[in-house]
């Protein structure tokens, strides 16, 4: 039996559903000149999924967009969440459209994962995944009239949904049957990932064709999305110092700051605090196609965490 770090994965899901990862309120745009449509681009036997499109201008005005997967553990969580608002806001004033999207919920109602059984985690993820393939799918069909320029779709998420923009950029390179709904000429021009993962059932993540710019953010301490790795054999959850590395290793362009001693809080604070650096990502590794190879070892001795386990999901 392999050397098996038992991660929690089974409070993983749970203990976003108390947390404010979520949080309630509405996005407020900032600007009167700023407006944001809602379009639906797929309906399910069990749903109908919705986007919405942020942006200054008119509708047609055809800009780079940032399409965005909010988090939520794969149980809750909503598109329009207050906690992005100033992400989306900063997008839109510098000429950004941002399309932030619905996908189904698929631990909602289920049993959660564990570190030996993770088939109902690869099936949210899978499901995710799809359907953020739909709304590009919808995306591309419609380019024109909704103003995207389809070389230049950024992928964007937080927590479950940086799972899910990292699986779906995955898949897509991987030319996987998830990924056959979109044109095959069509790439991601580049992922954001706020504590996110690959979940991968054939071992360490590899490319058949190169992955798009990355830039991943976690703190070290993240109990809930694995900072480094949680592997079982050929499966394993592959968190951004393992991503980082694999990208290092074979000569992939990426951005990974890592800040020390913090958890969870990092699924969502560079929304605030790290836009500078992510406009600058933007501009020198997508726009300049800069072949950067960047780390940033940051600790701020006086910030506190704010999010941790509730003592009663620990295990003994």
């Amino acid at each position: 039996m392999p050397n098996i770090k038992v991660y929690p994965l089974n409070i993983l899901f749970l203990v976003l559903v108390f947390t404010s990862l979520s949080s309630f309120g509405q996005i407020v745009l900032k600007d009167k000149k700023y407006r944001v449509e809602t379009k639906t681009f797929s309906q399910t036997d069990s749903s109908t999924l919705k986007l919405d499109i942020y942006y200054r201008g008119e509708l047609s005005d055809t800009k780079p967009t940032v399409l965005f997967v909010f988090g939520g553990g794969f149980v809750t969580g909503r598109r329009d969440s207050k906690l992005f608002e100033q992400y989306f806001n900063t997008l839109i004033e510098h000429n950004f459209k941002v399309v932030s999207v619905d996908y189904r919920l698929g631990l909602k109602g289920k049993k959660f994962p564990t570190p030996f059984n993770t088939s109902n985690l690869k099936a949210a993820i899978d499901t995710a995944t799809t359907d953020v393939f739909s709304a590009t799918r919808y995306l591309i069909k419609n380019a024109k009239p909704l103003g995207i320029d389809t070389a230049m779709i950024i992928l964007s998420g937080s927590s479950a949904g940086a799972i899910t923009a990292l699986n779906a950029d995955y898949n897509k390179r991987n030319i996987t049957p998830l990924a056959a709904k979109l044109p095959l000429e069509f790439q991601y021009k580049g992922v954001i990932s706020f504590a996110g993962a690959i979940l991968s059932y054939h071992g360490a993540p590899k490319y058949t064709i190169p992955p798009a710019p990355t830039m991943l953010f976690h703190g070290t301490a993240d109990n809930l999305v694995p900072f480094n790795k949680v592997r079982l054999l050929n499966r394993g959850f592959f968190g951004s110092k393992y991503l980082a590395r694999t990208f290092k290793k074979n000569g992939y362009p990426y951005y990974f700051q890592y800040v020390q001693d913090m958890g969870h809080e990092i699924a969502g604070s560079p929304m605030a605090e790290n836009l500078p650096d992510i406009l600058w990502f933007i501009e020198n590794y997508i726009l300049k196609h800069k072949r950067y190879f960047m780390e940033v070892d940051f600790k701020d001795a006086d910030k506190k965490r704010t999010f941790s386990i509730p003592p009663s999901f620990k295990k003994p």
